[in-house]
């Protein structure tokens, strides 16, 4: 009886050793090589703030970037000046506590025709009364708001809250109601660098302390809501 002969195992071929991935250079390297090359700085900034949803600060930015904050302004004023030079249309602006990019001035009928397209939604003259008090007398309670008003201001208050004008701030330490401030959007849209920029109007509202709760005397104003 011949004996049956039994094939050898198949073996694999040998793989060829993987090859090591190319050491790649930390972002902080590749930033800081990029910087240091003529017109980094201003190109970095332009960088930052081309995806910027807010204003960022120059403290912000040169915590970034790691450059001085005087360094970091001086690229900035330049940015600026170049494109007035340039008459782009866009410009760059120090506006609600930052820097951001807005569409050149020259340009707002066209814009405004392509944002709006024939649809306008501007705020009732019941929520521009309403942000007119939260924006001088804030932080401030619905209760003072509708005192101040003369009327429910419930419905005005959700609507500016939802717009993004307007953000709770804490509540009253007296009676424990939610108060309100104007937020960083507020500052942005009307062209403000800080509060203490809004026009004199504060002197034509009563001071808080001569208002009173809804359900006493209040301050008619006619009901505008």
């Amino acid at each position: 009886m011949s004996e049956t002969e039994t094939d050898p195992v198949a073996q694999e071929p040998p793989q060829a050793p993987e090859r090591e991935a190319p050491e790649r250079e930390t972002d902080l390297a590749a930033a800081a090589r990029v910087l240091d090359e003529p017109g980094g700085l201003p190109a970095a900034l332009e960088a930052i703030l081309m995806v910027a949803d807010t204003p960022v600060p120059t403290t912000q930015l040169a915590t970034v970037l790691a450059r001085p904050e005087a360094e970091v302004e001086q690229a900035l004023q330049e940015l600026v000046e170049g494109y007035e030079v340039q008459h782009r249309g866009f410009v760059l602006r120090e506006h609600g506590g930052g820097w951001r990019y807005y569409s050149n001035p020259v340009f707002a009928p066209v814009v405004d025709a392509f944002v709006l397209d024939g649809q306008t939604a501007r705020l009732t003259q019941a929520s521009l009364e309403t942000l007119a008090v939260i924006a001088y007398r804030q932080p401030v309670s619905r209760g003072r708001i509708a005192a101040i008003r003369g009327v429910n201001v419930d419905g005005v208050v959700r609507t500016l809250l939802a717009r993004g004008l307007i953000e709770e701030a804490g509540q009253d330490p007296d009676g424990g109601a939610n108060l309100y401030r104007t937020s960083t959007y507020f500052l942005e849209r009307l062209g403000l660098r800080s509060l203490d920029e809004l026009p004199p109007l504060a002197p034509y509202l009563p001071d808080l302390d001569e208002v009173n709760e809804p359900g006493t005397t209040t301050i008619d104003l006619g009901d505008r809501s």
